[in-house]
């Protein structure tokens, strides 16, 4: 049956309405208009033609207010800054130092640094686009004097960020929770596992092309003993960091948010007490995090605009009905689910992307009998390929803009063997839940 709705005494078929609003946020998109403001506008507007022009501007009115003030939404600029005083308090150098000394000497031992350290830094950042940022600045120009290729390098980091999304403290993995109402610290703890195994699938990579082709990734230099294990004493302010937040998570000290709060002055406070954050320092830590923090609660405010609009257009309850309906079974339907996520990867943000269909595929996913926590790993892994996959990759994008002389073309080409492990990672959790699920089941 076809329903109607009244908007400004005209009937309007709401499908028609919802489909229109998606080309329109698209095309806004395509025009290279902001992801949460394209979201935002297609978002009223729609809801305007559906309600009428005062409903609509009460939204625009509301919306906002009440997102931006959420307590539990807190916890996404807090671990930001927790990230960007780690960053400036050179913790990412001291990750990669470590890791060149102990595996430099190694073909494809920078490599192997960069990927330890992008697994460590992930830990106590959260960020995809930081981690790629940071490594990009600390590991790229070791990589360069050592004759490393450019391609592969920037791929390897390209890569090496997207743990940022999986490793608590995770941004992507606080999103889906607050959305989803699933146990954050469930999340993070079905996290870790498929972290490590990404981080050992990327070792894996270095290892074969180290031997396939070595000319792409010449030995290093040979550190002393000494000098080795003097690069760990240095990696306490992350261990301690890591221990403490999550730590105190799992044993019942705080909550996330709280642990937020608290990794964010813990951070300064050790920065500071080292000699590593100055007036100067803690300045640009702010303001770096301010505008990663607004551009993110931008796109949540505009996912949430747009999100009213589906709702009164009943597009979201059909498109549950229709994929619990397919002739296909649960598992096909997650396949056809994640095929969705890998297109959409490919054209849009991780952060937009999982703001916009979490709402539609995580109702259906639960009707057809998949664990929350599980799932919400499946969507994180399919999401961080689309940060890495042409034609958008956020991570190529932010790598190309600090080392302008490597083509996009090139980074790309770099990414593929990770692209091609990482969807071997994404079938192996597939086909065992217990993987993700062996860690929340100890916690609870």
């Amino acid at each position: 049956m076809v329903r109607r709705a009244v908007a400004r005494g005209v009937f309007m078929d709401r499908d028609l309405v919802a489909l229109v609003g998606f080309v329109a946020m698209f095309g806004l998109m395509a025009l290279r208009v902001p992801i949460g403001v394209a979201m935002g506008i297609a978002g009223v507007a729609g809801f305007g033609v559906l309600t009428g022009l005062q409903p609509g501007l009460n939204l625009l009115a509301n919306v906002p207010l009440s997102v931006l003030t959420d307590y539990n939404l807190s916890v996404i600029p807090m671990f930001i800054l927790m990230g960007a005083f780690a960053s400036h308090s050179g913790m990412s150098q001291e990750l990669f130092v470590a890791g060149r000394a102990w595996l430099g000497h190694r073909r494809g031992g920078l490599a192997l640094a960069t990927i330890a350290a992008c697994g460590g830094f992930s830990a106590i950042n959260g960020s995809s686009v930081a981690t790629a940022a940071t490594m990009t600045q600390v590991a790229l120009p070791e990589m360069r004097r050592a004759g490393y290729h450019q391609g592969f390098s920037t791929g390897l980091i390209a890569a090496g960020g997207t743990l940022g999304i999986m490793i608590p403290p995770s941004v992507i993995l606080v999103l889906y929770g607050i959305m989803t109402e699933t146990d954050i610290t469930l999340l993070f703890a079905a996290g870790i596992v498929p972290g490590l195994l990404a981080v050992a699938f990327y070792c894996a990579v270095v290892a074969v092309v180290s031997r396939w082709r070595p000319d792409t990734m010449p030995r290093g230099e040979r550190h002393g003993w000494r000098e080795r294990f003097a690069s760990l004493r240095a990696l306490w302010a992350v261990v301690v960091l890591f221990v403490f937040v999550l730590g105190g998570i799992y044993g019942g000290l705080f909550t996330v948010q709280e642990a937020a709060g608290v990794g964010a002055v813990g951070t300064l406070l050790i920065g500071m007490l080292r000699g590593r954050l100055g007036w100067r320092e803690i300045k640009a830590s702010l303001i770096s995090a301010l505008r990663v923090s607004s551009a993110i609660m931008l796109i949540v405010v505009g996912a949430y605009l747009f999100g009213y609009f589906l709702t009164i257009t009943q597009f979201t309850q059909n498109a549950v009905a229709f994929l619990v309906e397919l002739p296909v079974g649960p598992y096909g339907v997650l396949a056809l689910v994640m095929v969705g996520y890998l297109v959409l990867g490919a054209v849009m943000d991780e952060l937009a992307m999982i703001l916009l269909t979490v709402p539609i595929v995580f109702p259906a996913m639960m009707q057809l009998g998949f664990d929350p926590v599980w799932f919400g790993v499946i969507v994180v892994m399919a999401v961080t390929l689309g940060m890495i996959c042409p034609p958008v990759g956020m991570n190529v994008f932010v790598i190309n803009s600090i080392a302008r002389d490597v083509p996009l073309g090139d980074i790309y080409r770099g990414t593929m063997p990770f692209i091609g492990v990482d969807l071997l990672r994404l079938l192996i959790l597939c086909a065992f839940p217990a993987i993700s699920l062996w860690l929340p089941g100890l916690v609870q």
